[in-house]
């Protein structure tokens, strides 16, 4: 391909509207022109990167036995009441009537759409298991679209739907997929890792998230150094401890006077007590009810526990007088001690092990010292682990291990569904007692754009993008220095020639644009290898190879450019078509 004929206007500046590397470089490259707020038109350069992940998630699916189909984007209101999700499903949904009056939405997913099918197409249990999988347009109404092909609202996925007899089986499509998708992300040639995580709202009760390890990326992800446990943050387990157990009388907590002390680093710093022997104690709205959570002072809530196990659509602090005041409670001096008994009260692990702590006295300007949460608090509390784990904490799954936090990006997240959407909608199958059954279902999606722009993020430095060899748009940018001279374009074109033979992509660069704006531009689009063609090294024999990754260059005979760029691609990863 030929940079004159090939749409590439690259800017200098850094576009206002960008935050991210990736929105950044995909705008100056000329890869995306943002239509509307988080709508985006994929310029030809992106096109070329997506369609290869489109083809590397193809090849792996097929060979999982998945079969592909295409569901509509738009679908009927009816099928979304029958799952129950209609009036759950929040304003992402994107709601709308034809001419008739009936309802419709623009998919956000297809859980609905792929049941139905199954349902008029599956009798028997010889008909199981069967995966469907397709690569289509979605759409979610994003309240803050942002950061470009990162959180969209209209976006390009890949999702895929497993039935099977039972969950024995399920767990078998489950982990097929877990397999598939570790093969795509690896030939991708991205660095990841899948991580246990939470459900969401899609449902079922187990599932895994795929990262891109990144530093500009939104999820807390934990590791563990010494076995292969890895999970979100809002999902890692920590080791319990063991609880206190005082022995003999315990004192009634002390109180003390904390003038205007509401936050633990200026009651820890009044009191001179470290913030881990301070209890936090926060005060929540789910759905109609108030929930409180007590933690230690130096941990970070993990609001995800408490609003699964309420089921809660509506999740969030409160932060009103009028409400603290009905409660009894009073904000910034908020504790367990003497707590409402009609108000659920929810309690960290790591609480019930510390002895002598300080707590809230619910009072204006007063706490508690000298607070044994295993004596002091009410006994109808719900104990569970609330705090986020965090760099340093133990690994629950092995001997010795400790947690590592990364940066990362969700790209893909496969679901263990169960019979939630098969048991609402009736998709049932025969069993071989010719009983009917309900169908156990997996799902499994990969953000096809966000996977591109997650590259990005990984592989990038001051001058540009530096493309996996994979994944890139074309493998080689091939800079003609003197368009006008005929020694200069006869040696390009017969590089050109000759990596086209071998199956190599090239993007030529025959503009008249002078030599520096040709490298800028060369560093900026990122492929993985430049060869360079100028009237001096001709003079010689010789024309330049530079690695984008490393920056390294060096000359090399016109004689075997095309040997030499093949040889450095394969050294890179790349597979000869």
């Amino acid at each position: 391909m030929r940079r004159s004929r090939f749409m590439i206007n690259t800017q200098k500046e850094t576009p206002k509207e960008a935050v991210v590397i990736s929105h950044i470089l995909m705008l100056r490259t000329c890869m995306i022109k943002q239509l509307t707020s988080g709508i985006y038109s994929y310029m030809p350069l992106a096109l070329r990167s997506l369609r290869k992940i489109e083809t590397i998630i193809r090849e792996e699916l097929d060979a999982a036995g998945c079969q592909e189909l295409l569901m509509p984007m738009v679908q009927p209101a009816d099928l979304w009441i029958e799952s129950d999700r209609w009036s759950r499903y929040d304003d992402l949904l994107c709601r709308f009537k034809d001419r008739k009056g009936h309802d419709y939405c623009l998919g956000p997913t297809h859980e609905e759409v792929v049941t139905d099918i199954v349902r008029q197409e599956v009798r028997s249990y010889k008909d199981l298991p069967v995966n469907f999988y397709q690569i289509q347009t979605k759409f979610r109404d994003e309240i803050r679209p942002r950061f470009g092909l990162m959180r969209g609202r209209e976006f390009i996925m890949k999702d895929a739907y497993s039935f099977d007899v039972d969950q024995e089986a399920s767990a078998e499509s489950y982990w097929a997929m877990h397999k598939a998708y570790s093969n795509i992300f690896a030939r991708c040639g991205l660095e990841y890792r899948p991580v246990e995580a939470d459900s969401g709202d899609i449902g079922g009760n187990f599932s895994h998230e795929f990262h891109v390890l990144a530093g500009s990326g939104e999820d807390l992800i934990l590791s563990c150094n010494n076995c292969e446990y890895a999970a979100n943050a809002e999902r890692c387990e920590l080791t319990e401890p063991a609880a206190y157990a005082p022995e003999g009388d315990v004192p009634a907590p002390v109180e003390v006077e904390t003038p205007g002390k509401k936050t633990i680093e200026d009651l820890s710093a009044f009191l001179k007590v470290s913030p881990e022997r301070c209890i936090k104690t926060l005060l929540f709205r789910a759905d109609d009810d108030l929930v409180g959570a007590v933690l230690p002072g130096d941990r970070e809530l993990n609001e995800v526990v408490i609003k699964n196990d309420r089921s809660a659509v509506v999740f969030e602090m409160v932060t009103d007088e009028a409400t603290f005041q009905k409660a009894g409670l009073t904000p910034g001096f908020l504790g367990p001690v003497g707590w409402p008994e009609d108000i659920d009260l929810y309690v960290d692990q790591r609480v019930l092990a510390m002895d002598n702590a300080v707590a809230g006295a619910n009072r204006v300007d007063v706490h508690f010292t000298g607070v044994v949460p295993a004596t002091h608090f009410p006994k109808n509390i719900n104990v569970t682990q609330l705090s986020v784990a965090r760099t340093g904490d133990t690994c629950p799954r092995c001997d010795g291990g400790t947690f590592k936090e990364y940066r990362g990006i969700e790209v893909g997240h496969i679901f263990m569904l169960g019979c939630k959407y098969s048991e609402a909608m009736k998709a049932t199958f025969l069993d071989a007692d010719g009983k009917e059954q309900p169908m156990v279902m997996g799902c499994y999606g990969i953000g096809v754009g966000r996977t591109m722009a997650a590259a990005i993020e990984q592989n990038y430095d001051d001058n540009g993008i530096i493309w996996p060899v994979q994944i890139a748009p074309f493998h080689v940018m091939l800079l003609n220095l003197d368009i006008k001279d005929d020694q200069v374009n006869g040696a390009v074109e017969s590089i050109y020639t000759g990596l086209r033979a071998a199956g190599v992509e090239v993007l030529v660069d025959d503009t008249a644009a002078r030599p520096g704006p040709k490298f800028k531009d060369a560093d900026l689009i990122g492929l993985p290898l430049q060869v360079t063609v100028g009237s001096r090294g001709l003079k010689g024999g010789q024309i330049e190879l530079k690695e984008r990754r490393t920056g390294e260059k060096k000359s090399i005979p016109l004689a075997s450019a095309v040997d030499e760029v093949v040889s450095a691609l394969k050294n890179m990863g790349w597979n000869t078509p």
